[in-house]
């Protein structure tokens, strides 16, 4: 929750204006997100008034905050002021006694010793800076944290005297029961642009979590490191840094993941011509030639075992039981889908003995090579994500050639095909195949959705593949 203090017109250049918010009204938000939803952790930025400082002393008393992160804004990056000479004091004398963490950089410990009188601290060396950290400490707070940013140290943690020598970042952690020294390797950069602000928000996050003091400034130290790291320039000044170098937005949202897939750009068309192939309109309007529709029942067959074997890979593979039955019922439904099938067969002549006698094509053995090979060579989600096209396809190609049943001007004698795969069973295998893809794909980073998909769509073209087969059988 924030209660805004002021407004500013400022780019990486500059800051070019300041519009205070009356401090009465600072106080009014305050108490809003205070009296409503209750604070855990407070943390100040800018707050460009002395009015507004002793209000936000004030507050900071009357709801008992006992976590009070104060970065004392005082002078942009670009050098322009952020508050007013009358309310640096104020902030030393109302605030920092009240205060938990107080983060200044060089710059604004100097002013803050300055306006209450303390004598000038000498910097040149590590040492220095914990000196300068000590007497913060004197105006109040529990703990300080002085921010090292703008005297790089070199190698030997001395101050450095060129750019060349510019070797370290130490930020000065101290209070009654600790003296810490966080070291970080100096960036020659100029996205630095909201470096202070973006640390003290970090630690108040990480003390909000339970964290120790010494734990948040330490992982928050890391988290800015990595922002100036990853950040993009923009802008012709300081830039800011990448506030979201380690955030991963899941491209679906629970449950979507097949939709999602189904949906891509790269998938649309692999997808197109793998369920309204050729093969399967004739198939749908019973054009298919008994021969090429036997040959393609045969080599289905010798698939569909290999497509069992797969998916009892799956079921070794996978570690929660509830996941090793679910493999198991879709090797139960494979099972069904076989007896259907060889019943099917019967029709045109064919027994299993027979199709156990015949030659896999080439087209069969990539396809069902290539699903066992992911099973060997990858993850449990990985080999579902490759059997996903057969078990998904056949049920929305079935779906499909369903509806045109009723169209046909005399019975298809492929119609039983059609019936087997919008049955109840294999329905039922489709729903559990795509929920337990479904539970796992969630947990994924966006880059192993993109592998996922590339699995998706090779397993898809196979299938095309298949069909190629078949029609030219």
């Amino acid at each position: 929750m924030t209660a805004t203090t002021a407004l500013t017109a400022q780019n990486t250049q500059g800051v070019y204006g300041i519009h205070e918010v009356p401090s009465e009204f600072v106080r009014k938000q305050i108490s809003a997100c205070v009296e409503d939803i209750g604070v855990d952790v407070v943390k100040t930025g800018m707050l460009a008034s002395a009015g507004t400082v002793s209000i936000v002393a004030d507050a900071l008393c009357e709801y008992s905050v006992k976590l009070a992160i104060v970065d004392p804004v005082m002078v942009a990056t670009s050098g322009a002021r952020l508050l007013p000479e009358d309310a640096v004091k104020t902030l030393c004398d109302r605030l920092l006694p009240n205060t938990f963490l107080v983060t200044p950089n060089i710059p604004e410990a100097r002013l803050m010793l300055d306006k209450t009188g303390r004598q000038p601290v000498s910097l040149h060396d590590v040492e220095g800076l914990k000196q300068m950290a000590r007497a913060v400490h004197e105006l109040g707070p529990k703990y300080v944290l002085l921010k090292g940013g703008h005297l790089p140290l070199t190698a030997d943690r001395k101050v450095a005297g060129s750019e060349d020598q510019k070797s370290l970042v130490a930020n000065v952690l101290y209070g009654d029961d600790v003296n810490e020294v966080f070291e970080l390797e100096y960036q020659h950069s100029r996205n630095t642009h909201g470096t202070g602000c973006t640390l003290a928000s970090a630690i108040a996050c990480h003390l909000a979590n339970g964290a120790g003091v010494a734990n948040a400034v330490r992982s928050a130290c890391r988290y800015v490191e990595a922002g100036i790291k990853m950040s993009v320039n923009l802008g012709k000044g300081s830039g800011p840094l990448n506030h979201f170098h380690s955030m991963q937005i899941s491209p679906f949202p629970p449950g979507g993941f097949v939709d999602y897939v189904l949906q891509r750009e790269d998938v649309k068309v692999a997808w197109h011509e793998y369920t309204h192939h050729e093969f399967v309109q004739r198939m749908g309007d019973g054009t298919l030639s008994p021969e090429t529709f036997k040959s393609y029942m045969i080599q289905d067959y010798l698939y569909l075992v290999h497509f069992a074997r797969a998916n009892a890979l799956a079921g070794y593979k996978a570690k929660a039981i509830d996941d090793v039955a679910g493999a198991a019922a879709i090797v139960t439904h494979i099972r069904n889908e076989i007896d259907l099938h060889i019943d099917e067969c019967k029709q045109f002549g064919l027994s299993q003995a027979a199709m156990d006698q015949c030659e896999e094509s080439e087209a069969c053995t990539a396809y069902s090579r290539y699903i066992l090979d992911i099973g060997h060579s990858e993850d449990w989600l990985a080999l579902q994500v490759s059997l996903l096209p057969c078990l998904l396809g056949y049920w929305v190609i079935a779906r499909r050639l369903h509806g045109l049943q009723a169209s046909l001007k005399s019975p298809n004698r492929y119609a039983t095909w059609v019936d087997n795969y919008v049955g109840e069973d294999y329905t039922a295998a489709v729903a559990k195949g795509r929920a337990l893809i479904e539970k796992h794909a969630a947990k994924q980073s966006p880059s192993r959705v993109d592998e996922l998909v590339a699995i998706f769509i090779r397993a898809t073209k196979l299938e095309t593949g298949f069909w190629n087969m078949a029609a030219g059988a």
